[in-house]
Formats: C-alpha cells, sequence, structure tokens
C-alpha cells in the first residue's frame, strides 16, 4: 500500500497564501541576502520591501539556495510522520536549490526531487498538478514521473518594464539596459530548456504592451484550460490587472485564472511592473 504524499516546493513557486492552503502545498523559503542582513523570501522580506530598499540607497538583495541542513530539516518531520514527499524546485539552470534538495534526498530516502525546469508560477502550475494527483491516489514516484513529463508543456514568459534590475544584478550588460530604455523597448522573457532568455521586443505604454503581449502569447495555443496564471512583480493598478483578466477569459477556455505577486526571487532581477501569463499547453 502507497504511502501518503506531501507536496513540497521551494519558494519560487510564487503560490499565494491561499493556493499554499487550498492545495495542502509546504513552502521552504529561499535566504534573500542584503550585506549582512539576512531574510527569508516572502516570510518578512517582500518585493515591496525590496523596491523600498532599492530606491532609498540603491541596494538590490542577492538570493540563496537554501544548504543542505535546512532542506534535512524540513524534510525529516513529514517522512517522521510516514508521508512520502514530492518536492518541486526552480530550475536547475537558474540555482543550485534542486542539486542541493537532490543531495538530501538522497540521505533521507522517501523523497522524490523534480527540476521543474521553470521559475515562478511556471514551478506553480506544476505544483497544483502534483496535488491534484496526490489527491487522486497516486504514489509519489508516479507523481514526480508525471510532473517530470510534463516539464516541457509549461508556457513560462514575463514582459518587463525596464532592465534597469537586470544590469543591476548582472543579468545584461549596461549598453543593453541603457539603449532599451532610450529606445523605450519593453523585452519580454521566456523559459527554454531551463533557460530564461529575451524572445522578443515591444514597444509603447505599458498597459499596450501587456495587452499586445497577452494576445501573442496565448494566439494560436491548445491551453489546458484548469489553471492559468497572471503573475506579476508589483506596482500594477488594479483596473489593468482585471482588464487583463478579462482579455485572457476572451481568448481562451480557462476555469480559473490565478492572481499571485511575484517574491523576490524574480522581482529582484525583474523589477516592479514585470508581469507574465503561464499555462500549460495540452
Amino acid at each position: 500500500m502507497s504511502k501518503s504524499v506531501i507536496i513540497t516546493a521551494d519558494s519560487t513557486c510564487d503560490l499565494s497564501p491561499e493556493l499554499v492552503e487550498r492545495y495542502s502545498v509546504k513552502v521552504l523559503p529561499l535566504s534573500i541576502l542584503l550585506g549582512d542582513e539576512s531574510y527569508y523570501d516572502g516570510l518578512n522580506f517582500t518585493p515591496a520591501d525590496m523596491y523600498r530598499r532599492y530606491r532609498a540607497d540603491g541596494t538590490l538583495p542577492k538570493t540563496s539556495a537554501p544548504s543542505v541542513q535546512r532542506f534535512l530539516d524540513f524534510f525529516r518531520p513529514y517522512l517522521d510522520e510516514g508521508y512520502e514527499i514530492v518536492h518541486l524546485d526552480i530550475s536547475s539552470e537558474l540555482s543550485s536549490t534542486f542539486s542541493t534538495a537532490c543531495i538530501a534526498a538522497e540521505e533521507l530516502g522517501g523523497v522524490y526531487p523534480v527540476d521543474s525546469r521553470m521559475l515562478s508560477t511556471g514551478v506553480g502550475l506544476l505544483v497544483i498538478e502534483a496535488a491534484e494527483c496526490r489527491d487522486r491516489g497516486m504514489s509519489a514516484r508516479e507523481i514526480a514521473e508525471h510532473i517530470t513529463s510534463l516539464t516541457d508543456k509549461v508556457d513560462t514568459s514575463f514582459v518587463l518594464d525596464t532592465l534597469e534590475f537586470m544590469w543591476k544584478g548582472g543579468r545584461c550588460s549596461g549598453v543593453a539596459a541603457l539603449g532599451a530604455n532610450l529606445l523605450h523597448l519593453k523585452p519580454a522573457l521566456e523559459m527554454n530548456g531551463g533557460k530564461l532568455g529575451v524572445y522578443k521586443k515591444y514597444r509603447g505604454n505599458m498597459k499596450s504592451v501587456y495587452k499586445q503581449y497577452v494576445t501573442e502569447r496565448l494566439a494560436g495555443k491548445s491551453v489546458r484550460p484548469g489553471h492559468v496564471f497572471i503573475t506579476n512583480s508589483g506596482e500594477i493598478e488594479d483596473e489593468t490587472l482585471r482588464e487583463l483578466d478579462e482579455l485572457v477569459r476572451s481568448l481562451i477556455p480557462v476555469q480559473e485564472i490565478h492572481h499571485t505577486t511575484a517574491g523576490c526571487t524574480v522581482a529582484s532581477h525583474c523589477g516592479p511592473k514585470t508581469l507574465g501569463v503561464l499555462f500549460i499547453n495540452e
């Protein structure tokens, strides 16, 4: 008889507290480092805190993967209660989090780590799928194998208002950031092969850019109708988000649209007013 299963993930999954509770997911926050100060992503440090700090003194945080010991301490209580664990992490191409989880899992046994090959609610979509598989009675091994087979179908992308944060974080050159700002270009990024890269550059005010991006991203796609995320990094007007919700519903059949705010891991690189529509293809 299969053991009961716990679904866990690192905080880059960017699920809202409501979704974490609804799907009974356990979340391990990444560390946020500001000089000698250390915080936990989403617990005692948020994107709003980060933007205030950056605008006050120009300091951007660095994120840090949990140590092996933190993973051991995180997993062990659930194993001691008789559960098996399916654990999902941010793409191994972007962080050492998954490899560290694998070390802890090998030591403990009963833990099935999954490399999502995604970030933000691209991971979140897989977490929800894993939770729904658990609720259908699948074993931990079956869930992990199913989720791994699904990673190529997840569509994760974002459009940015500015390259300033990527430049400050060393993710692009100052020349590229200056050129984009001077030309009023709004880069769109997508996950491909576990990595994040620019696939298009928009021009115009952000409200029209959001609508063009969402329309193009969904055009011609056969989207699984269960869950679609509209994820943003903060400082976008509620009216704009409502209009984008209506736009998504006009373009594809969808049962639930989840609005979430990205955590510091995404926001520290993309900056405010970043927005993505994320979904799973059929």
